[in-house]
């Protein structure tokens, strides 16, 4: 997934009024203002009062289903093998948003202000703050990946990371 695609997949969605958020490592670039690593996927937060739309929209766009782990999270994939992975939030009235988790009794927790924005070729971009990545990152093995975006996290923002 490069950073035109990422543009890509957000102008279709923001064409038609639908809100996401990028998290995940294009999230993490984002926070950092530039491209520090290749990215398998792409990982948005979407309302899930939206999820319909979005699925129908990117539908069109040529993304069909690959899994489904819902309501935790659920993938699209297009002909050239790019990927979506999707959150879905459900929204309080004060902007802050919770997203199921394999425990239903631990749902993961976003507070209104953690919904910030980045930059990616220049062009501002919805993404989850720093202190919410971390958060995002949690309760499983890291990967080579996650680690360098944990280590972005901490020398741009000097927060402290739990891996």
């Amino acid at each position: 997934m490069t950073a035109d695609d990422v543009l890509s997949v957000l102008a279709v969605l923001r064409n038609v009024d639908l809100d996401v958020w990028i998290c995940g490592g294009w999230g993490i670039d984002a926070l950092v203002g530039q491209q520090t690593r290749h990215h398998r996927d792409l990982d948005l937060m979407h309302r899930k009062s939206q999820e319909p739309a979005i699925v129908a929209v990117l539908a069109d766009a040529g993304f069909v289903e690959t899994l489904d782990w819902r309501p935790v999270r659920f993938v699209v994939t297009d002909p050239q093998r790019r990927e979506i992975d999707l959150h879905p939030l459900i929204f309080s009235a004060d902007g802050s948003a919770v997203q199921a988790s394999p425990d239903p009794e631990h749902p993961f927790v976003y507070p209104a202000s953690c919904f910030v924005t980045g930059t990616i070729l220049g062009s501002t971009v919805p993404c989850l703050s720093p202190e919410q990545q971390v958060y995002f990152h949690q309760g499983y093995e890291p990967a080579d990946h996650d680690r360098h975006d944990m280590a972005q996290l901490r020398q741009t923002f000097g927060i402290a990371t739990h891996f």
